[in-house]
């Protein structure tokens, strides 16, 4: 089994939001895709590609790899208040996964 056919396991079931055990037959095993899924998570890789993703498509963009101001909503300032710095990063990456995943989703699609 390659590495590829596991990362294209778990961008199904972000991008279609489905359940673990509604994996489709032709990807890795929900149990082998959920593993490396946790470990990635536990090891930070995810964060790091993530964080990899986001710079590369803001300097696609022509924008600085850092942004210079930040805009916050008043839900992701209510989040914080109730959860503290973990929802603050929280909700900053969720916008940040959210604008990557609109530039990188079309181009990863069906990869293999």
């Amino acid at each position: 089994m390659k590495l590829r056919e596991v990362v294209n396991g778990l961008l199904y079931v972000l991008s279609t939001s489905c359940q673990w055990r509604a994996i489709p037959k032709d990807l890795p095993p929900r149990s082998t895709v959920f593993d490396y899924f946790d470990l990635w998570d536990w090891d930070e890789t995810l964060d790091r590609l993530n964080e990899a993703l986001y710079v590369k498509c803001r300097e696609k963009a022509a924008h600085k790899a850092s942004p210079t101001a930040a805009i916050i909503d008043s839900q992701s300032a209510k989040s914080a208040e109730k959860g503290g710095r973990r929802s603050t990063f929280r909700a900053t990456m969720q916008a940040k996964r959210s604008r990557v995943r609109s530039a990188t989703s079309s181009s990863t699609h069906g990869v293999t």
